[in-house]
């Protein structure tokens, strides 16, 4: 459907190179898998749906908070969501550097408080229904008709300023309960990214995939595959090139699906005339424990080796 009438939202993701990433990420049930895309939800949905309920799904998101228009069209249960954990990539960073540090979370959401806004209100309101009744003693024997309209009025009064106070007070309650269950799930995301043992990692985002990759990476285990779509190869060309000076990954190959749709009738069987011109590409591979030792060696000799000769001879010479 996204891809038929909108597919700028999904970045142009087709549903051939949709499997394609489902299968060479190895998505089944119990799988610990992370999840960054900007596609509405739409991978994320497939990916739930692959696992069916079964496992851990992290969510990478930018900006304020995920976005999920495509995965509430899936229909699924409750249960499937109890496993959906959510990290925002702004604090990828600080979690790989060890000052990733939330606000202190209370034992209860703010109950305590709560109460005594209540009791102290409470109080007051005792005090202004004896004010009203002293008032109201005084003026009772000079005119009793207007006492009575009066009282009416202070009456519905009340009850509005009692109505409204209690509705903020709900607010107030409702507000903090929710800012106290999303700092607690996002200290449980972190601690779950932290163990570094995720079973695989899938990015689809319109943002450029090397940054995202070579830091999401951190958190997946070894011997486990990625795949990174683009709707261009040039940056998926770079992330190649840098995965390859980088090491701790194999197998990594840079694919395009090509698809062609065919009318199938009596005698008039052939490829139809319109077809896409294509629906993205692909790298993938498979992580591998880093030595970081022989990476540099690798490094500095792959720099010496690209040196030319005549630099070369001059450099041993001043060894020497």
């Amino acid at each position: 459907m996204y891809y038929a009438r909108e597919p700028g939202k999904i970045n142009h993701l087709r549903y051939d190179t949709l499997a394609q990433m489902l299968t060479l990420g190895n998505i089944r049930a119990g799988n610990k898998m992370i999840v960054m895309e900007t596609c509405a939800g739409l991978v994320l949905g497939a990916v739930m749906e692959r696992m069916g309920g079964y496992g851990s799904i992290i969510q990478m998101y930018p900006g304020g908070g995920p976005v999920r228009a495509a995965t509430s069209c899936f229909g699924f249960p409750k249960l499937f969501f109890d496993n959906l954990h959510e990290f925002p990539l702004s604090k990828v960073d600080s979690l790989l550097s060890g000052t990733f540090s939330t606000e202190t979370l209370p034992s209860e959401p703010e109950d305590n408080a709560l109460v005594e806004e209540e009791s102290n209100g409470l109080t007051d309101e005792k005090q202004t229904s004896l004010q009203e009744t002293e008032e109201e003693s005084t003026t009772e024997a000079a005119m009793e008709i207007n006492q009575t309209e009066e009282q009416e009025t202070m009456d519905v009064n009340a009850e509005d300023v009692e109505f409204k106070e209690n509705k903020e007070k709900e607010n107030v309650r409702e507000k903090q309960r929710k800012q106290w269950e999303r700092r607690k799930k996002l200290i449980e995301t972190a601690a779950l990214l932290r163990e570094k043992n995720a079973d695989g990692l899938i990015v689809a985002s319109k943002f450029h995939p090397t940054p995202l990759l070579l830091s999401l990476l951190e958190f997946v285990a070894a011997s486990r595959p990625f795949v990174v779509y683009c709707q261009y190869k040039e940056p998926l060309l770079e992330c190649y090139t840098k995965l390859r000076e980088r090491g701790g990954v194999i197998n990594l190959k840079l694919s395009e699906t090509w698809l062609r749709n065919y009318q199938v009738l009596p005698d008039r069987s052939h490829p139809k005339l319109t077809m896409s011109g294509g629906g993205g590409y692909l790298l993938s591979g498979i992580t591998v424990v880093l030595d970081k030792g022989k990476s540099d060696s690798s490094n500095a000799e792959a720099l010496k080796m690209e040196e030319p000769s005549s630099k070369r001879c001059k450099v041993q010479d001043l060894h020497c």
